[in-house]
């Protein structure tokens, strides 16, 4: 008989995993996933990128408002009667009831070579922080966050400059590959898992408003947040009081102008961050409008120097 397995996933993240589960054979007779968010000018609900891949694959879906004490949660999971329970991404910590449901316990995939980055946003914390190497593991699932014993890692370099989306889709599909592997481990009960070592660190999830340029921070650092923090929230500031879009940075010469001046100096558009630094703006968006060259933006403007906020 084959494997099956019930599986909780919310976001993009996870649809490789799900995706790849299927077609190794492992069957899926039960999809959770968190309820449909408000998206877009209109807030139209709008399902997660996993349940609009259920809904294609014909996988019956719950997307409850609440974990603990769901009666009608614990009845499609008894009735599912799963060999395994698989957490990619879902968003929530699951209670003891269900974690203790599956004869081979909960397995989860997460981004980033755990202990290091436990928590919300394991991808934009590698880029934040400088890492040029992260990975993505398999994990026993216990209820303390991220903190279960390690099945099996994958160690993936960090390319120079590359941004969140690029590297989570990477990272995505190498968890698909590691998933499909360690559940192959626990059914033929070859595979054991092994404590995690090191000193913990902790990452919570990104805000809207993380995305607003510091222009005090140094060059490097604002560089980071423009790699971790695209897609979303996307880096930006103001021209007074309007939002602009930061989506090309690249290192400028030494300035002693004030952080968030905003100048031009032969073919760059330069402005000034911390320590006496600067970048150069390559490519900006203002509201409402197209995307454009740096120099072209300040050039546009009615006076220069300018100076973001």
């Amino acid at each position: 008989m084959a494997l099956t397995a019930v599986f909780f996933g919310t976001p993009e993240f996870a649809v490789p995993s799900l995706s790849r589960l299927l077609d190794s054979g492992v069957g899926v007779p039960l999809v959770v996933t968190q309820p449909d968010r408000p998206v877009g000018r209109h807030s139209v609900p709008m399902p997660s990128a996993v349940a609009r891949l259920a809904a294609v694959r014909g996988i019956p879906t719950e997307k409850p408002s609440r974990l603990s004490g769901n009666a009608e949660l614990a009845q499609a999971l008894a009735q599912a009667a799963p060999d395994v329970g698989v957490v990619v991404a879902y968003g929530r910590i699951l209670p003891a009831a269900i974690l203790a449901m599956p004869r081979l316990g909960f397995v989860n995939v997460h981004a980033s070579l755990l202990p290091r980055h436990r928590g919300a946003s394991p991808v934009q914390a590698a880029l934040l922080s400088g890492d040029r190497e992260t990975g993505v593991v398999t994990m026993k699932v216990v209820q303390e966050l991220d903190a279960g014993p390690l099945y099996l890692e994958r160690r993936v370099s960090v390319a120079e400059g590359e941004r969140a989306g690029e590297l989570s889709t990477r990272l995505a599909s190498a968890g698909a590959d590691l998933l499909v592997e360690t559940l192959r481990g626990l059914e033929k009960g070859t595979l054991a898992s092994r404590p995690q070592e090191g000193t913990p660190t902790f990452c919570r999830p990104i805000r809207r408003e993380d995305g607003r340029v510091d222009w005090t921070l140094s060059p490097s650092e604002i560089e980071r947040r423009l790699q971790a923090y695209d897609p979303w929230p996307g880096l930006h500031t103001f021209l007074d009081e309007e939002r602009v879009k930061i989506l090309g940075l690249e290192p400028g010469p030494r300035s002693q102008r004030a952080p968030g001046t905003l100048w031009l100096e032969g073919e760059r558009a330069l402005v000034a961050a911390g320590g006496g630094e600067s970048l150069s703006v390559t490519r900006v968006q203002r509201a409402g409008r197209q995307p454009m060259g740096g120099v072209e933006f300040v050039r546009g403007l009615r006076s220069e120097p300018a100076r973001f906020s």
